[in-house]
């Protein structure tokens, strides 16, 4: 155990931002640089070391959180570091982007609030990084087999990095131009620089993984050429069909979809273009969806000067106390403020969206909007409650429908889909073509960036058996599993 008083003289403590009207200005990471590293080794240290920890099960990828936690307090940064990708290929990635349901499951957090694990991770992993110790990890010897991995996402390279560690020969196909899937284009750069990212690309190059940039599987490539090629194909091209609006209007100029916005802002930041063709400049905007990818337009549109944001949400606002159907240790629905709320902007729930105004140019000018209240588990409009608010630019980030079917990939292949849409797989995340796997949220639908991870490996051992017969790779969940989250 680290401290065996620490979670009683130590209080909670977080990391630091940077003033609001100093990083608008910019799209580096919203945190002061170095503010954990003073605090850091406290706030391991009021970790309890439970004898039930479920902190574990709260983590889909099973992470050994007060092992790690253990070696923080003391400092000994090389070992937390061992511990750390023990279980999580990228822990730079979770320890800024993940939600946290570890935190939600922490014991501590019963009755106080919970150990800054996700502050940990990010501190282990950074000081591992500055330190030299996160190196290449070449397999031995060459199985002589070869696996294509279609998605460059966090479910794509944690297959890929593992397969090749494996000692087989692996090919990760991203149609985009660039590798990361969501973590590059979809993730805005305040939230996660992409140096973050390009560190660990270069990484797997050096163990052996290959990268092949605009290539579409299904269009460039089909299936049956992919098959032909590689012993083993894993799918792992996510989610990305977002869901749409269908209401009077939406045709108009300047209604887009969040993944047709935010690519584009990260794009200028790549250095590909100058300007943004959609941006917020000057222009009221709204955004239509109360979650993380809401929160992620929030904060681009504040960034590009728009001249108000407006962030709507259809259900009712969550509270900030754990509600009875939420108990310790599930993962709440709370309200929550991001770093791009606190930026600015109005957030209004239990709303739905009637239509959009137009100019006589076909541009968007306004929204109307009503109440709603939810009768029967659906929402019906309140009379009387319609208004308008100026929208020059909106933005419908209301998350995502399933795998997209418009290249021909699921058709090609002749995959199965499940009652939801997704691609159907077995316990091994074995699809009903022989050698063909599926991770991510393209198995799962829309999750967290925790759950991709954990799948990628736990596929990595799919295939892994399928070419070898055996595996001695680790399998964090089956496809079956659930951690303590809703």
């Amino acid at each position: 155990m680290a401290d065996p008083k620490g979670f009683l003289t130590t209080g909670r403590e977080v990391a630091e931002t940077r003033p609001v009207s100093e990083r608008v200005k910019d799209w580096n990471e919203v945190y002061v640089p170095g503010s954990l590293l003073p605090i850091i080794s406290k706030q391991a240290g009021r970790c309890m070391d439970c004898g039930i920890p479920f902190c574990h099960n709260g983590c889909p990828l099973g992470n050994l959180i007060p092992e790690w936690n253990d070696y923080a307090y003391r400092e000994d940064w090389a070992a937390a570091s061992e511990r750390l990708h023990a279980t999580n290929n990228f822990p730079e990635f979770t320890g800024r982007l993940c939600p946290a349901p570890c935190e939600s499951a922490c014991v501590l957090g019963i009755n106080q609030p919970a150990v800054t694990i996700k502050n940990v991770e990010v501190s282990i992993i950074d000081k591992a990084w500055s330190s030299g110790d996160v190196t290449p990890q070449p397999p031995e010897r060459l199985s002589g087999k070869t696996v294509a991995v279609i998605g460059s996402g966090p479910a794509g390279l944690a297959a890929a990095q593992q397969l090749t560690r494996a000692g087989h020969t692996v090919a990760v196909f991203e149609r985009a131009d660039r590798i990361g899937g969501l973590l590059r284009y979809g993730i805005p750069q305040f939230k996660m620089e992409k140096s973050h990212i390009n560190r660990r690309i270069e990484q797997m190059r050096a163990e052996g993984t290959k990268f092949r940039t605009e290539v579409e599987i299904g269009k460039d490539i089909d299936a049956a050429g992919l098959r032909r090629r590689y012993d083993a194909v894993v799918i792992a091209a996510g989610a990305t069909v977002s869901r749409d609006l269908p209401v009077p209007g939406r045709e108009l100029n300047g209604v887009h979809f969040a993944m047709e916005y935010l690519p584009l802002a990260n794009k200028v930041q790549e250095g590909d273009l100058t300007v943004s063709p959609i941006t917020a400049e000057g222009k009221h905007v709204v955004v239509i969806g109360g979650g993380d990818t809401g929160a992620d337009c929030v904060g681009t549109a504040h960034r590009q000067g728009a001249l108000s944001v407006t962030q709507l949400e259809i259900m009712p606002r969550p509270g900030e106390d754990r509600n009875a159907n939420q108990p310790w240790p599930t993962f709440p629905m709370l309200y929550k403020v991001t770093s791009a709320h606190e930026e600015g902007g109005e957030r209004v729930y239990s709303v739905s969206t009637t239509h959009f105004e137009g100019d006589e140019d076909g541009n968007v000018q306004a929204l109307h909007l009503a109440e709603v209240e939810f009768k029967d588990g659906k929402p019906a409009q309140k009379p009387g409650t319609e208004r308008t608010i100026p929208a020059q630019l909106v933005t419908l980030a209301m998350g995502f429908t399933g795998t997209d079917q418009s290249n021909g990939l699921v058709q090609q292949f002749g995959l199965e889909l499940d009652e939801r849409g997704n691609v159907a797989r077995d316990a091994d995340y074995a699809t009903n073509v022989d050698g063909v796997f599926v991770a991510g949220d393209a198995g799962r639908g829309q999750s967290l960036i925790v759950w991709a991870i954990a799948e990628g490996r736990s596929a990595a051992r799919g295939v892994d058996c399928f070419l070898t017969g055996a595996s001695a790779l680790p399998a964090p969940i089956r496809p079956t599993d659930r951690a303590l989250t809703v």
